[in-house]
């Protein structure tokens, strides 16, 4: 483990039906589990599948910016994370899709810069070791 740079707490509570505050409280959001997990999902919540899955597609999308501006290349990029719950031999398991859209480089280059930024993305990095 490293030297934290930054450290984010929020508290989620309730079995499906709950909420999840950051510490500062600029987070606080409805919670509601998923109808394809047998939930109830309520208009205007939202689910850890979801929170997951755009942690990483900001991670990824910022990550995909720095290795960009390393490598001098201006690009404009859309990182998008699909975040599925499946169910395993012993319980479940998350897997996630995670596509790019990357503008202003070749195909080539788009390619690497990804590759790179899967290195970089620390979200990338912990889903490799889970």
């Amino acid at each position: 483990m490293g030297l934290a740079l930054y450290t984010a707490s929020p508290t989620a509570s309730g079995v499906g039906q709950g909420t999840v505050k950051s510490s500062d409280r600029t987070l606080d959001l409805a919670l509601s589990l998923a109808k394809g997990l047998g939930g109830n999902e309520k208009e205007g919540t939202t689910h850890p599948e979801q929170l997951f899955s755009a942690g990483y597609a900001a991670c990824f999308d910022s990550a995909l910016q720095m290795v960009a501006g390393k490598a001098k290349q201006k690009i404009s990029s859309e990182a998008t994370a699909e975040a599925s719950i499946e169910k395993q031999l012993k319980g479940f398991g998350l897997s996630v899709k995670l596509t790019a859209e990357i503008r202003g480089v070749t195909q080539t280059e788009a390619e690497d810069l990804f590759e790179k930024a899967h290195q970089a993305c620390p979200y990338s990095r912990a889903a490799k070791e889970m």
